[in-house]
């Protein structure tokens, strides 16, 4: 059997629970796939977005929902090194990638920015809705798994000082017709590694080029700090992810001195003597 279908095969197989039976859940339980999308899937050269192209593919031969899907690769300015091992992973899995070239890494490096990785995360996003607008699909997929979304409700709540998550899918505000979704919504990253590690791949960790340049010190990073924490935290509510999850779809509007919606803010105390 060809290499790419032993990978195929153990998505379904294998890691039939944890990978595939979320992927699905999520696609059906949040609507992010419907009769007739033309889909931009994006592939970073990681884990999870090599992951999700695999999935979307079996989806699309497989499901009763007809859909297109385009396997796009943006190089914001990868070396060399890492631009062969993406085209080597997309012929070992055998996902039909179509490449574009941006200069982020070097408009990044070029200026002092205070958070290079938020503007450098702002101009991917313009850049890939720019290129789902020319080929014309309505939806664009990303990688994002559950640990992400779970890092992302810590930092919004210890940085950010408001409660908010990441969410399975969004309306572009710029971009009319076009809608975000993240397929790998429920899938857990140690599922994502294990996947990887059974079928013996290598994907690109972090390929930033100012991480290269300026030596920036990943271990300071605000996002591994949650993950080191969330894992610490873990060790003693081998349930605390799920229960972090859970209380974001179990909010209780009687217990929370105020709300927010469409920039709008409302006390609790805007209604508490007409009850």
């Amino acid at each position: 059997m060809e290499k790419y279908k032993e990978i195929e095969r153990s998505i379904i197989t294998k890691f039939r629970k944890d990978i595939w039976a979320r992927f699905v859940k999520a696609v059906k339980e949040y609507k992010l796939i419907n009769e007739n999308d033309n889909i931009m899937v994006c592939i970073s050269g990681g884990k999870d977005s090599f992951l999700l192209a695999k999935c979307i593919q079996e989806l699309e031969r497989h499901s009763d929902i007809k859909f297109t899907a385009h396997y796009v690769v943006m190089n914001p300015g990868y070396n060399e090194k890492n631009n062969e091992m993406i085209l080597k992973n997309s012929e070992i899995l055998n996902i039909p990638i179509e490449i574009f070239s941006s200069d982020i890494f070097k408009i990044v490096t070029s200026i002092d920015f205070k958070s290079p990785c938020y503007f450098c995360a702002r101009m991917r996003r313009g850049y890939l809705y720019s290129k789902a607008t020319e080929l014309g699909c309505n939806k664009i997929a990303l990688g994002h798994h559950f640990d992400d979304v779970i890092e992302t409700t810590l930092l919004s709540m210890f940085y950010g000082a408001e409660v908010k998550t990441m969410m399975p899918k969004l309306h572009s505000d710029n971009f009319k017709g076009l809608e975000l979704i993240r397929p790998l919504y429920l899938v857990k990253e140690s599922s994502i590694i294990s996947w990887k590690n059974y079928n013996d791949l290598e994907f690109l960790n972090c390929a930033c080029k100012f991480t290269e340049e300026a030596s920036v010190d990943e271990e300071k990073s605000k996002r591994k700090e949650m993950k080191k924490l969330i894992k610490s935290l873990r060790e003693k509510n081998k349930d605390l992810d799920h229960n972090i999850f859970t209380s974001l779809n179990n909010i209780n509007l009687n217990c929370v001195l105020g709300t927010k919606k469409n920039g709008k803010y409302e006390s609790f105390l805007d209604n508490y003597d007409k009850k």
